[in-house]
């Protein structure tokens, strides 16, 4: 399995299918609240794997259904809850795939793949049982948790393995020992302006306005870009710094993510001042 998944992430051909695919989705989604609403900025979290619980729960139910006697009405209401419920899924999957590496979306069409013939062959189960045929929708349900499962493995290494739509920076903290660290001298600093510094080899940004100092980690958590090297911009009364790599935005009092395609919030470190140098510590 781990020759096949290299395969597939040095597919190049694949991207005859994926890039054009990608195009249509960005311009389908196009107005930025709908696609930070379904990469789940309002949640803080990303959305996809949140929904994708729906559909897998019904449809798992369903098998076991499937397996009891007297239960054919009870499995056709969880399979027709899981086809319904995936289709929002699958769209909120679609949108954070497009905003994915090269290699990431390889697998990521993939596990698409996968996962649109599980959804047929759902489909195929309910019309088959609402015809009254439960034999061919016990089938074609078996047949649709097989290919839907396949779309889960793939998933799995979609997130564990090349890291799509995980906090990036999270694993920073992990490098940086405990206790309060001085990073910098408040009179060096200037007002409004991101400044780079290092805490244990760890990167961050810092940014003063008035006597309030901002450390933020300096790695975006969607894709490791360099928020250091972003733009600073006022969006509803509030400074937040602009990911240069895909526009990711945080607001620099807090940490929050206020446009994708990050899903997930910045870690901001808590600070002091001691005699008139700046101190940070782990939060």
């Amino acid at each position: 399995m781990r020759a096949l998944l290299t395969k597939i992430e040095q597919a190049s051909r694949l991207d005859r299918i994926g890039d054009p695919l990608q195009r249509a989705v960005q311009a389908t989604l196009r107005p930025q609240r709908v696609r930070d609403f379904l990469h789940g900025v309002w949640l803080g979290h990303p959305l996809h794997p949140a929904m994708v619980q729906v559909p897998v729960g019904a449809w798992i139910s369903t098998a076991v259904l499937d397996l009891m006697p007297g239960q054919r009405r009870a499995a056709t209401t969880l399979c027709a809850v899981g086809t319904v419920s995936a289709v929002p899924a699958a769209v909120a999957g679609l949108n954070d795939w497009a905003a994915l590496s090269r290699d990431q979306r390889r697998i990521g069409l993939v596990h698409a793949a996968s996962n649109t013939i599980g959804l047929a062959c759902y489909a195929g189960s309910v019309a088959a049982r609402l015809a009254g045929n439960h034999r061919l929708g016990r089938t074609l349900g078996w047949l649709g948790l097989t290919a839907a499962s396949t779309g889960a493995y793939l998933g799995g290494h979609l997130a564990y393995k090349q890291g799509a739509q995980v906090n990036q920076s999270i694993s920073e903290l992990h490098r940086m020992s405990e206790g309060w660290h001085s990073i910098a001298d408040m009179a060096a600093l200037p007002q409004r302006k991101l400044v780079t510094r290092e805490i244990d080899d760890v990167s961050v940004i810092l940014y003063r306005h008035g006597d309030d100092v901002t450390v933020m980690l300096e790695r975006c958590p969607h894709q490791s870009g360099p928020l250091g090297k972003g733009e600073v911009q006022e969006i509803d009364g509030h400074a937040c710094v602009v990911c240069p790599w895909h526009g990711s935005t945080f607001r620099l009092n807090g940490g929050e993510v206020v446009h994708g395609p990050s899903g997930n919030d910045q870690v901001v470190l808590p600070t002091r001042v001691v005699d008139g140098v700046l101190e940070a510590r782990l939060p």
